[in-house]
């Protein structure tokens, strides 16, 4: 198994500022699609209320029942609510860059760890340099890959802690380091929320909201997304993947991964039109169309593991400060 003890390195820049540049190129009416998209707002409202409710109506129930009730129900509006945070980490929701800072913040709430405003920080990062090691917060890190190496409970157990050894990336990108008001405001505003639903409903309220997060983006059918994007499952080539499943219907779009890396200044509801406006640049690219067929194929195959992702090293000379909107800068030339 020696070819699982390394990334699959390349030569070059990451690929989706090119194609950019090229549909761009070939279709200019795709900027109209370029936008804000304040109606995420009201996804945001919903489900923290709906995540709220079940924790109070859960607060004097038997252990089992949390449990079971975060992984078939709770696990779902939540993992919307990270998609939501992803939509207010471009920008997408509102026009003024702070009002998208407050919208992630409010998203965040269920979720228990204020992860928001950092999120933001290291995920521009990584359409900047995706798959630069020292620099993209979303590659494994070595130490990481070898540690789960690609046996079924290792992958098991990686999937279970998946924040966890999310967070701990974050060391390596020295370059990178943030604390600034925003994150400081995230982590205040977030333990307040905590603190508030221990003192009302009690423990058992908050441990669903925290197994809730936990099962939306770990050992759940939804934390296939995380493999689905840049893992190497259907091609050892093809950098970057996108879903077209049901489940696309109530995550806002977040399957259409390669379109999002293509245009990142195009908010969730027109990422389908941009696939239809660009079919010969996404019709010849693998795609997914179920998580859960994803999620075993992960979980068993010996052929997929930690190391299954596209390096490089290359920077492409993109400025450590950019901010990953190529598609508006583009349109500007």
């Amino acid at each position: 198994m020696s070819e699982f003890n390394d990334f699959t390195w390349v030569e070059g820049s990451e690929p989706h500022r090119q194609r950019t540049r090229e549909i761009i190129k070939k279709h200019p009416e795709v900027k109209k699609l370029i936008g804000k998209n304040p109606n995420t707002m009201w996804w945001i409202l919903g489900c923290v209320g709906l995540q709220i409710t079940l924790a109070y109506f859960l607060k004097d129930s038997p252990w089992w029942l949390i449990v079971a009730v975060a992984w078939f129900v709770g696990a779902f509006p939540t993992h919307t609510l990270f998609v939501c945070i992803h939509e207010t980490a471009h920008n997408l929701v509102f026009k003024k860059n702070s009002w998208n800072v407050f919208a992630g913040i409010v998203a965040n709430f269920p979720s228990l760890f204020p992860t928001a405003i950092s999120f933001k920080n290291y995920h521009l990062k990584h359409h900047a340099f995706q798959g630069v090691h020292e620099l993209d917060a979303d590659l494994p890190d070595y130490w990481e890959a070898k540690l789960i190496n690609n046996y079924f409970i290792g992958k098991a157990i990686w999937l279970l802690l998946f924040p966890f050894f999310q967070a701990i990336r974050t060391i390596r990108c020295i370059e990178l380091a943030v604390f600034d008001r925003w994150v400081i405001m995230n982590i205040i505003a977030q333990f307040a929320f905590d603190a508030l639903i221990v003192y009302l409903w009690g423990w058992p309220a908050l441990a669903y909201m925290g197994l809730s997060f936990m099962f939306s983006v770990g050992l759940h059918p939804l934390g296939a997304r995380w493999i689905q994007e840049h893992y190497l499952v259907l091609d050892k080539n093809q950098e970057t993947y996108s879903y077209y499943g049901g489940l696309n219907g109530i995550n806002m779009n977040v399957g259409y991964h390669n379109e999002h890396h293509d245009m990142p200044s195009i908010p969730w509801n027109n990422l389908p039109k941009l696939k239809a406006a660009a079919p010969e640049y996404y019709d010849n690219l693998k795609y997914h169309t179920s998580f859960v067929k994803l999620f075993f194929t992960f979980l068993f195959s010996q052929e997929v593991g930690l190391f299954s992702r596209i390096a490089r090293k290359e920077r492409g000379g993109v400025v450590l400060t950019d901010v990953s909107t190529p598609d508006i800068d583009l349109s500007k030339e």
